[in-house]
């Protein structure tokens, strides 16, 4: 298993909308990401800042995620959240959101 986390930022005038979506998450969406090896999966904001965390358990994340990116309801909930956000200029090419270095862990 290995643990990712991720930021990204928000439109100021998009926290109502973002969090009234992920209050009732797609069942779909959820089923999708389940599938794709991902669980333990939390959002957290702080003002316009997000936080994400969840952990992978699968051994080809590219594949799981090329399999998520090609599930056809989780394309129509990116379509409704990603106008939301603005992508931090850290990130690497290609990738939506920024990836973070894991330098602490304890259980």
């Amino acid at each position: 298993m290995r643990r990712y986390g991720q930021m990204i930022d928000l439109r100021p005038d998009a926290l109502d909308e973002y969090d009234r979506l992920h209050a009732a998450v797609w069942p779909e969406v959820l089923a999708t990401i389940a599938r794709c090896n991902i669980s333990n999966y939390t959002i957290f904001r702080l003002g316009a800042t997000l936080f994400a965390y969840f952990e992978y358990s699968g051994t080809d994340f590219g594949h799981d995620m090329a399999r998520m990116a090609a599930d056809p309801k989780t394309q129509a909930w990116w379509r409704l959240t990603e106008p939301l956000q603005i992508p931090r200029p850290d990130r690497v090419a290609g990738e939506w959101w920024s990836r973070m270095t894991e330098v602490f862990h304890t259980d």
